[in-house]
């Protein structure tokens, strides 16, 4: 995309977003209900119908998406304005409620869209920082390319340490059973605290230290080889996890936002039902 959907049209959205939420703080302010305000006021049902609207509008972007050139928004319009309209039912909720929480499926349902929206932001963080990091961390190239480049290290590994002693033979064709990726903990850690490239490299320092000849030189260019695949492994265990975060965030967002929806209509059906 040649513009970022957060400046879409010179943050048209922005602006709409800014708008709702600064007429919303000018009714609170002067509205003069009987005792404290609360949602059961004139401006506390609208303010929650307008949030209810949204909510159910904003869950409409998960189906909009997947047509995408199809009506009369485009797909990049239709995000930005998701994310700031999204950011402004903090507002409308809070005012919608008047500040009064408590035990109830109302709070529960305040608390949802709460975590709902962090989790979106969340999301927007993500898109926006990670990319760019992403290319950064390739060095301009593909993790497909990194993973040839490890290959190829652990083929001339295997190659030189098969002329030197079985300790460190083994010890080589150890570290390239290395892995990148496995478990949701460790693709978003992006550490591998056992890493056995890690554990031949250090081990190979040390006993280059203690050879002289032709067996330093060899040690020397294993300690060469390894350095580079620790580097390579950590920019893939890297782009691993940036890919992992832009992912993880979706396990929040989405299951929360059809309890979010859930809650709220358990939230309107009482409020109609028994007040």
């Amino acid at each position: 995309m040649h513009q970022s959907f957060l400046v879409y049209r010179r943050f048209l959205y922005l602006w709409v977003a800014m708008t709702v939420i600064l007429a919303a703080l000018l009714a609170y302010v002067i509205h003069d209900p009987l005792g404290s305000p609360n949602g059961g006021t004139w401006l506390g049902y609208t303010l929650g119908s307008i949030g209810g609207l949204l909510i159910l509008w904003l869950m409409w972007f998960g189906i909009r998406k997947r047509r995408y050139g199809v009506g009369r928004f485009n797909l990049q319009a239709w995000l930005s304005a998701h994310v700031y309209l999204g950011t402004a039912l903090i507002v409308i909720a809070t005012l919608h409620a008047g500040f009064q929480f408590g035990r109830n499926i109302h709070t529960i349902a305040y608390a949802l869209m709460m975590i709902v929206v962090v989790s979106g932001l969340f999301g927007v963080f993500t898109y926006v920082r990670y990319p760019s990091k992403l290319t950064r961390n390739r060095d301009d190239g593909t993790l497909e390319r990194i993973f040839l480049e490890i290959s190829n290290l652990d083929q001339r590994s295997r190659s030189i340490a098969s002329a030197l002693d079985d300790e460190t033979a083994t010890t080589i064709v150890k570290s390239c059973e290395a892995r990148v990726g496995g478990g949701a903990f460790r693709q978003l850690s992006g550490h591998d605290p056992s890493c056995p490239t890690t554990a031949a490299f250090k081990l190979i320092q040390r006993r280059a230290e203690k050879v002289t000849g032709e067996q330093a030189l060899k040690f020397a260019q294993l300690s060469e080889i390894l350095s580079r695949k620790c580097e390579l492994l950590k920019r893939a265990r890297g782009d691993v996890r940036m890919q992992a975060l832009m992912k993880a965030w979706l396990f929040v967002h989405l299951p929360l936002s059809f309890a979010l929806l859930a809650a709220l209509f358990a939230h309107v059906i009482s409020v109609f039902y028994y007040w």
